[in-house]
């Protein structure tokens, strides 16, 4: 299969560069680039850019483009349907934004291009805003530079369901042969009115909806005398961070420059993700330069954001994503009870791999808890579902930075957070706290929370078959300990049960389906394990509670480790 492939892309009218590029590929290149076809799914798809039928390509985006058109003429009846288009900083990624229109065009479909690069949760505003059918951004979120992806977004905002990813890869299958996707030009399309620019209009509204979530004036003394830096780490961030906190009194915000404008090629940083430590580097450089407060660093496509606060000492914490979280959700929950707005019974949403800190502070407070499996999509999708029960929403996160307040969008949104953190944490600083001190206040009051995430990167066909074989090894034979600490339950999300620490089923799940294994160990702890659903990696999740923060965090270290190694064992 890969050679027949491989044959029809070298016989294709291909231009010089990308005829250099596949001339003389090894067998092994051959078939890793032409094994299969990137796989879709609700997360749309993800992969490493390069020609093949397994790569991020125009080719490929134009397939994906046309089992979405097909699928959407399908689903329209009466009228022509409308597909919003954004795009982030990486390598292609206006080239692929331009593709998906004319591919679009080509089956009569209506795109509302942006003109520059955008957030992802601004697509998600986009989509509900202009009563589109569908959205598509560009992006490869946090990847390495050498990624590129295609995410699809149904008329709520939320990323599409499991139903409707299976309908349009059903209709992918008519272009085995990527060449024969029909493409009108975008000059035609755009003369045709196929293609119009999304207006000014859309991220105006967009920002002046993020400026209603602060409780505090833009004139607010306490936001005067907070000192931030930022960072897009060369994506998406800067126009519409810089202006959100511009528009909520932040008057102190400094800029890393070197990091300002988009750049796919990342230069200054290893990876542009806010997860990694080494992402704020050149930030916290500036930081200590000027003395700042609040270090935040947003990823290329604006949906997750990090941070680092200045200590009593002058030394700065960065803080991880559970830690984040819960002061969002700690200051929101202050914020809307001194207002009146905090409702009895709200929701607030998080992963089944996100810590327990925030889930103890909702419950303290008379909010309800609900988990969901890894991924925002399925806490945008439980926004909506909530919606229509009338139980209102306070918030929704994820452990791996991402976050929700407003849910005027149904994805994650860094500008949205980076606001609410910088208000968090100058109202900390009028009350002579940090946000530091304000999280070691959570760990008193609702018990010290630890968590860990480790990550084993295996590419390839190969490392994909191992990937299975690890999880296939934690079915078979499931701890019965770990770091000491006996199981309690095991929930495997594949089978859809909970077992008990022999393996006997206890209940049902309630959640759909997933390659996860969640174990829940004495005393509170717990450990999960999942593929990643964007990158050849297969990831462990750890968290742990105890009375005093050392412990809790040498007890999340030792579970992180002993669950590695066993991973690790398996060939």
């Amino acid at each position: 299969m890969s050679r027949r492939r491989y044959a029809t892309w070298l016989a294709a009218p291909l231009s010089p560069e990308e005829r250099s590029e596949l001339d003389g590929l090894s067998e092994a290149d051959v078939f890793d680039r032409f094994y299969r076809h990137l796989a879709f799914g609700t997360g749309g798809m993800r992969g490493e850019l390069g020609l093949g039928t397994n790569r991020m390509n125009v080719y490929v985006v134009r397939r994906a483009t046309a089992g979405l058109a097909a699928a959407l003429r399908e689903q329209v009846a009466g009228r022509r349907p409308r597909v919003v288009i954004a795009y982030d900083s990486r390598r292609g990624s206006r080239r692929f934004a331009e593709a998906t229109a004319e591919v679009l065009a080509a089956f009569d479909v209506e795109a509302l291009l942006f003109p520059e690069v955008t957030p992802t949760p601004e697509l998600s505003f986009a989509v509900r805003a202009l009563r589109a059918d569908a959205g598509v951004v560009i992006t490869a979120s946090h990847n390495p530079p050498e990624y590129n992806g295609y995410k699809v977004y149904g008329p709520d905002g939320v990323q599409i369901t499991p139903e409707v990813a299976e309908r349009i890869t059903a209709h992918m299958a008519a272009y085995d042969d990527v060449f024969r996707v029909p493409v009108r030009p975008l000059s035609e399309a755009r003369a045709a009115g196929l293609v119009r620019d999304v207006g000014p209009e859309i991220e105006a509204d967009y920002l002046a909806r993020v400026a209603g979530l602060g409780f505090r004036a833009p004139d607010d003394p306490a936001k005067g005398a907070l000192s931030i830096v930022y960072t897009p780490l060369h994506g998406a961030g800067a126009r519409p961070v810089l202006e959100a906190l511009r528009r909520a009194g932040f008057a102190r915000v400094h800029v890393v420059a070197a990091q300002k404008e988009p750049d796919g090629d990342f230069p200054t940083v290893a990876v542009p993700n806010p997860e990694e430590p080494e992402a704020f580097r050149l930030a916290l450089a500036e930081a200590r330069r000027l003395g700042a407060d609040l270090v935040l660093a947003t990823d290329p496509d604006v949906d997750r954001v990090g941070a680092a606060v200045r200590t009593g000492d002058g030394a700065y914490v960065l803080l991880n994503g559970n830690a984040i979280g819960a002061l969002l959700l700690d200051y929101l929950i202050a914020g809307r009870r001194a207002r009146g707005t905090l409702p009895a019974g709200g929701a607030v949403i998080k992963t089944i791999v996100t810590g327990d800190l925030g889930k103890a502070i909702a419950e303290a407070n008379g909010l309800r808890v609900y988990e969901v499996l890894t991924g925002f999509k399925f806490i945008g999708a439980l926004i909506g579902a909530l919606e229509r029960e009338g139980v209102p929403f306070v918030f929704g996160y994820e452990e791996s930075y991402g976050y929700l307040a407003g849910d005027f969008v149904r994805d994650k949104d860094a500008v949205q957070a980076a606001v609410l953190l910088a208000e968090a944490a100058a109202h900390h600083k009028a009350e002579g706290r940090t946000l530091v001190d304000a999280l070691a206040a959570l760990h008193q009051t609702y018990g010290a929370h630890a968590e860990r995430l480790r990550s084993l990167t295996l590419k390839g066909a190969e490392g994909a078959a191992r990937i299975g074989r690890m999880m296939a090894a934690l079915r078979s034979a499931p701890p019965k300990a770990l770091a000491g600490l006996p199981v309690v339950e095991i929930e495997d999300y594949r089978a859809g049960a909970v077992l008990d620490a022999a393996g006997r089923p206890l209940r049902k799940l309630a959640l759909p389906q997933a390659d996860v294994i969640k174990v829940r160990l004495e005393g509170g702890a717990w450990a999960a394990v999942r593929p990643s659903g964007t990158e050849p990696k297969i990831k462990v999740y750890v968290g742990a509670v105890a009375r005093e923060r050392e412990e809790a965090e040498a007890r999340a270290e030792a579970l992180a480790g002993a669950l590695v190694e066993r991973l690790e064992a398996v060939p």
